[in-house]
């Protein structure tokens, strides 16, 4: 799914930040580095997929460090958007920058269509939105027709994608 977003966001000059699983990258690194060489940022986003509420401190920041091996990066985005504030006080505490959203598309739940994900974001993105999607097969029919469809839309009307920085 990765290959058909980095395509997508090609024909838009679209840029984005790609939160990555540190398993995901150590198993598929040329991956990561052709969405570093494509111009896009990327996010530690644990090594595991954790959800920090349900994980104990040291095991949560030890899974971060883990990940930071394979994601050079000090941007970070909670798994679920669940964190603790002490496992945040000692992500920041270690530099990290917690970046969250504020349109989330719902493109990994099975029980949203294609066509309500889109109105998702349409609906609820404006200027300066982070919106989140996912480059896994969970959403691959949802990403497959509404990215597309949302690149064209917000083009057409003037925006511009960018990564975070």
């Amino acid at each position: 799914v990765t290959e058909f977003v980095l395509n997508e966001l090609k024909k838009f000059n679209a840029k984005a930040t790609f939160f990555c699983i540190g398993k995901n990258v150590k198993c598929h690194h040329d991956l990561y580095k052709k969405i570093l060489e494509e111009g896009h940022a990327v996010g530690n986003h644990t090594f595991n997929h954790l959800n920090g509420f349900l994980t104990k401190n040291t095991e949560y920041i030890e899974n971060v460090q883990q990940a930071a091996a394979h994601i050079h990066t000090n941007l970070f985005r909670p798994p679920y958007g669940k964190i603790k504030f002490s496992q945040g006080k000692e992500l920041l505490k270690q530099g990290y920058r917690i970046i969250m959203w504020d349109v989330l598309s719902g493109d990994f739940d099975i029980t949203i269509s294609p066509e309500k994900c889109l109105e998702n974001i349409v609906k609820n993105t404006s200027n300066g939105s982070i919106v989140v999607l996912h480059d896994s097969l969970k959403a691959k029919e949802k990403i497959y027709y509404s990215l597309p469809k949302i690149l064209a839309h917000y083009s057409e009307k003037g925006y511009e994608f960018k990564a975070i920085a």
